[in-house]
Parts: structure tokens; sequence; C-alpha cells
């Protein structure tokens, strides 16, 4: 059984058919990446695997249960994290503290603990301080525990809310263009830090606009091109494919 199944997956805007019958699996371990045209659906698909959008038709299992439907906080218990194209960093707070926001599931957060202070809960704040300072060091990042968001470089601020979402412990993460706006060095650098998420045993799902960020890091790739499944296969399989050729890479990719 795969991770994760989506079949015969669609959703309207009115009359507009923003992903049409998508259907595809992802086996646990492995990089997925989701490309496309400008306006092909990519993040639209992430959204409704996410539970922010619920689809028109078709279903979604992980793990061989049904998760269309549920709220975002539901499939974030069941071990689904993500990331956004925008950054969602709370910039009036120090990088260390937005990572620990990543964690707010796993804390027991009983009204009556939070406003006495019991020290189970310093204790626990303290131990969640310590992981996410361990988490910020995985993405490199170790430099700005202290620092404030609003005093990072934008791509600094890509590897944070990566730690972030990390910090939820997901089995399986979805990237949203987290390469976008960077300089060569710091795309590199998320290249480098998708492999090293994926060799840790979780699932990563990519939406990227850079090709060669995405053929070297994707066991499969699926296509999308106004809104439905166009091909799916190895980098390989996808370069050679003539239809992926005319609609996205180009006659000399």
């Amino acid at each position: 059984m795969s991770m994760l199944e989506v079949k015969d997956l669609s959703i309207h805007f009115g009359g507009v058919k923003a992903v049409q019958n998508v259907t595809f699996n992802i086996d646990s371990g492995i990089v997925y990446s989701v490309i496309g045209p400008n306006g092909a659906g990519k993040t639209t698909l992430f959204n409704l695997i996410t539970g922010v959008y619920k689809p028109t038709t078709g279903e979604i299992k992980l793990d061989g249960e049904a998760i269309h439907g549920k709220s975002p906080n539901q499939l974030a218990e069941r071990g689904v994290a993500r990331t956004f194209q925008n950054l969602q960093i709370c910039m009036n707070m120090s990088a260390v503290e937005n990572v620990m926001v990543g964690a707010h599931l796993r804390l027991d957060r009983n009204l009556v603990k939070a406003a006495l202070r019991f020290p189970g809960l310093k204790k626990g704040d303290r131990e969640l301080r310590d992981e996410a300072a361990q988490l910020m060091d995985f993405v490199g990042l170790s430099q700005y525990v202290e620092t404030r968001a609003d005093a990072m470089s934008y791509g600094a601020l890509k590897r944070l809310e990566i730690a972030r979402a990390l910090a939820m412990k997901p089995r399986l993460i979805f990237l949203d263009e987290p390469a976008a706006g960077l300089n060569p060095k710091e795309t590199i650098e998320v290249d480098h830090l998708v492999r090293k998420i994926a060799d840790s045993g979780v699932t990563v799902v990519l939406v990227e606009h850079d090709m060669k960020m995405v053929m070297n890091l994707s066991d499969r790739i699926l296509v999308l091109d106004y809104g439905k499944k166009l091909a799916e296969g190895t980098g390989e399989e996808i370069r050679k494919n003539p239809d992926v050729i005319a609609a996205y890479l180009g006659a000399h990719a």
C-alpha cells in the first residue's frame, strides 16, 4: 500500500475546474515533485491534500484511511505538515520561538496550567526550546536561534519555515516552492536540505519551478497542465516526454 493515495481528485470554483480527475500514489520515504506551468493547479492540489480546500469529487487516503475533508489540524495530528509559497513567519518573534510554534499540537496547553505556570509546563517549554534549537541546527540556522525573524535574510526565513514545519514531527511534508526567490547559493542549500529531510525518513512532496533542483532531487515527478495530469514518472522519463517538453520544459530542456 502506498503512503498517500489520490484518486480522481477534482475541485471546481464556480465554472473554473482548477484540478480535474487527478490520480497518483506516493510511496513512503521518497521525494515526489509536482511541476507544471503557472496556473496548472499545483498549489491547489497541495491545498486539497493538506485540508485547506475540500474536494468537489474524488478521494485522498493516508495509510489507507480517507482524509479528504479533514482540517489542517487533524492532518497535522496524523503527521502531515506543509510550508507555503508566501512566508508564514511571525516577524516580531525570535527564530527559535517561530520553530516552537510549529510544535503547538504536541504541547499540553491546559489553561489552568498555563495560568499557574506549573513546573511541569516550564520543563516542557525548556525541552521544546532545546528541540527547536536542534531543528534550527538541522536546517543550517544555528547562528540565528535568538535573532528576531525580521532581522533575518529572506533565504534564512525560507529555511526557518521548513524548521517550523519539521517541529510538528511529520511523516509527510509538503514544500511549496521552497527555493522561490533565492539566489543560486541559497537554492543549493535548500536542495541539500530537502535531500537531508528525505534521508531522515520524512516523505517529501515538492512544488518547485527550479527544474535543475527538481531533476536532482526527485524520485518521481507528477506534471500538471490546466489542472489535469499530463504525465508521471522518473526524472528521465519526464525529461524525454514530448508532451511535457511542449507544455513546460521547453525544446532544449
